[in-house]
């Protein structure tokens, strides 16, 4: 993708590295803003992952950087912002991607990891946009994307109740900030990724290859969707030719959600 639709727009991707060998969905989307000529900041807790990341854009001869920050520390969070104000300009599309889930059910989850669960897949959402935000606002302008997941929407199979309830939460926010912004020239929309082949999957849910065969057998498509899936969805839903999208909470999942069983 080398349309230049994004020329010139500030692009904070929070969760921009990958947990493990392969592309995330972070980095693909990093990528891709790059790639249609935004200046990105590519964001993670991992200060390795951020600098590759953003190398990998300079590389291509695009602009990027790299900022390091936990996205449930607020005082990160306000100074990744502030440091992307300072280096590269207003920012104009937020993409939250950061997220994973934590398997277990409700009497297994201890209250401490089901707030930390909450945490890192719903505050941090909250918490990039209460302090982006206020810079759209003073330029008329911006695209937010919430990275969430059909299991928001769906029951997907696996037992993670605090990662399907954050991130319905997730869902609900971005109509919150679609509604209440867009009068103000601020668009909001999520994306619910479905069955994507990603390091995360064999990170925190499996590696073994037969149950990774069967989560390719779950899909409609009977494969696994890419990361680049999910970042073509985010540049476009980012362009002028979405000019008129705002609210929504789209599955990329090859028909996963609209399938009742």
């Amino acid at each position: 993708m080398n349309t230049h639709e994004l020329e010139g727009k500030v692009a904070l991707v929070f969760g921009a590295g990958s947990s493990g060998a392969g592309m995330s969905n972070g980095e693909a989307a990093a990528l891709a803003y790059a790639a249609a000529g935004a200046v990105v900041a590519a964001i993670d807790v991992n200060s390795y992952e951020a600098d590759r990341v953003a190398k990998q854009i300079v590389a291509a001869g695009g602009i990027g950087i790299s900022i390091t920050a936990d996205v449930t520390l607020e005082t990160d969070v306000a100074r990744a912002v502030a440091t992307v104000v300072q280096e590269l300009g207003t920012p104009e599309i937020l993409h939250n991607n950061v997220g994973a889930p934590r398997m277990g059910s409700v009497l297994d989850t201890d209250l401490d990891v089901w707030n930390a669960s909450i945490g890192l897949n719903l505050t941090s959402a909250y918490l990039t946009c209460r302090h982006t935000v206020p810079h759209m606002l003073q330029a008329g302008r911006g695209v937010i994307t919430n990275i969430s997941s059909v299991a928001s929407i769906r029951d997907t199979g696996y037992t993670y109740p605090s990662y399907s309830s954050a991130k319905a939460a997730v869902n609900q926010l971005t109509v919150s900030l679609a509604l209440t912004y867009a009068k103000q020239g601020i668009r909001a929309n999520a994306i619910l990724p479905g069955l994507i082949d990603t390091p995360l999957v064999t990170h925190k849910i499996t590696d073994d290859p037969q149950a990774l065969a069967a989560r390719h057998a779950l899909s409609p498509t009977g494969r696994m969707g890419s990361p680049q899936d999910i970042a073509n969805a985010s540049v476009f839903l980012a362009s002028d030719k979405a000019s008129y999208i705002n609210g929504i909470c789209l599955p990329v999942d090859g028909g996963l959600a609209a399938r009742c069983v």
